[in-house]
């Protein structure tokens, strides 16, 4: 589904010209821990490219760079409609989320209408990105998940005075996507990279692979395959030819090595601090990959 339409290739410029912007929800994988590591690598020159990111999730790289222009995407409709809604009417989203209730009961109540096929069709965007928002502030451990029907199915999370309205941050997040040219859309990762060609920067950050099938894939029913992996990797060769610079992360597994294992890419391990785990002891140093698809001049 697209929710904005779409611009050809053009440039773009980056820098922190809103300092409240950040991500506005929980993400598994989020990469704000890595920023610094993630920044190291990408193209000097970014400032001449459009960004793209196509499972943008909450978006700690898009919000730190900032750029003018952008794509972002990802196919969780209502982490893009909770985006849209943002950007198109804050301060209507801001008075909702000042509504909810920090109880268990509302909290199950709310959480259950996506159980209830018409009453989760009749509410508005704005209705469900406050609820997104909110199920999000207030659930176990911050963590979006889904089953295989697409259901919200985390927990309460018993939290006493939940962060729920950052209005401030809300605000600066809607005047950034209102005061350049960032097109939203949803759906697969491919038709949002259709354009991307040699003025483009694209990062990826998809479901992690799993070797063990112990991964986190719950942010969407149907979760990510090997089949998907592999369709991404050729999906990057193919932008690659166009000209598009690529960096992408994912688990430091002995498949994902050997689908990257051509001499075309860079790979660069990374140790990253994962906090998916309920149990805090087993909260660990994740090994993982940064791969570009680009070699930088010698000093």
């Amino acid at each position: 589904m697209e929710i904005q339409t779409r611009p050809g290739n053009r440039g773009v410029s980056c820098g922190k010209a809103y300092p409240l912007v950040k991500p506005f929800l929980k993400w598994a994988g989020g990469k704000r821990q890595l920023l610094s590591e993630i920044k190291k690598h990408l193209p000097k020159n970014i400032q001449e490219y459009t960004y793209y990111e196509p499972f943008v999730g909450a978006g700690a790289l898009f919000f730190d760079l900032q750029p003018r222009r952008a794509v972002i995407n990802d196919r969780n409709i209502q982490l893009m409609l909770t985006y849209t809604a943002i950007k198109e009417n804050v301060e209507g989203l801001i008075a909702l989320l000042k509504q909810h209730k920090n109880t268990e009961e509302y909290f199950y109540r709310l959480r259950n209408a996506d159980r209830h096929g018409e009453r989760f069709k009749g509410m508005t965007t704005i209705e469900k990105a406050a609820r997104l928002i909110f199920l999000n502030k207030t659930c176990f451990n911050g963590l979006y998940r889904v089953n295989s029907r697409g259901f919200f199915n985390v927990p309460y999370g018993k939290y006493k005075n939940p962060m729920v309205c950052e209005g401030a941050v809300l605000r600066q997040i809607s005047r950034y996507l209102n005061g350049g040219t960032i097109d939203i859309l949803s759906g697969d990762f491919e038709p949002a990279l259709m354009d991307a060609g040699k003025n483009a920067f694209v990062y990826f950050d998809p479901p992690y692979h799993s070797s063990d099938k112990t991964g986190f894939t719950g942010y969407q029913a149907g979760g990510f395959n090997q089949n998907d992996q592999e369709r991404l990797r050729d999906l990057m060769v193919r932008i690659s030819r166009r000209g598009a610079k690529c960096l992408l992360s994912n688990s430091d597994t002995e498949y994902i090595r050997r689908l990257y294992s051509d001499d075309f890419f860079e790979i660069i391990p990374l140790r990253a601090k994962r906090n998916i785990n309920a149990d805090p002891a087993g909260r660990s140093n994740a090994r993982e990959v940064l791969i570009k698809n680009w070699k930088d001049p010698c000093p």
